[in-house]
């Protein structure tokens, strides 16, 4: 993997943005949204709801930290890491709409809709304001 491609400070910002977010949603998970976070687990994740929320609390704190701590190709590595993290509980979003459960705020069922939206939003930042995005196209 080639260095860190150059970030301006945008997509610095936004980074740090991110990496922060997500060390309080991981909090979050751990302490006072905790209930709220099962209503995005899966029936078909073979953990209890409630490991899940606090497993998955334990990785977002972990990639919030490392987004905002690690520096050249670890950070593309973690760019891409994050994209993927996304990817993978976007399930849960899907579940939330597809079983009518409020949490968060989102009580309706185009509200919940209007979430799902945003999960390739954030897959997008992770890779763009880690320099992933621009090592993925060169890698083309």
């Amino acid at each position: 993997m080639p260095p860190q491609p150059h970030t301006t400070t945008l997509q610095d910002v936004a980074r740090v943005l991110m990496g922060s977010f997500m060390v309080v949603a991981g909090t979050g998970h751990l302490t006072f949204q905790r209930q709220e976070f099962q209503a995005q687990v899966p029936d078909f994740v073979p953990l209890s709801k409630d490991t899940t929320v606090l497993a998955s609390g334990v990785m977002e704190i972990g990639l919030g930290l490392a987004l905002l701590a690690l520096k050249g190709k670890n950070r593309v590595r973690m760019g891409i890491g994050l994209a993927a993290f996304y990817a993978a509980v976007f399930p849960g979003n899907i579940h939330q709409y597809t079983h009518h459960l409020s949490a968060f705020g989102l009580d309706t069922d185009d509200k919940r809709l209007g979430r799902l939206f945003f999960q390739p939003v954030l897959i997008g930042v992770a890779l763009w304001s880690t320099g992933a995005l621009t090592y993925l196209k060169r890698r083309k």
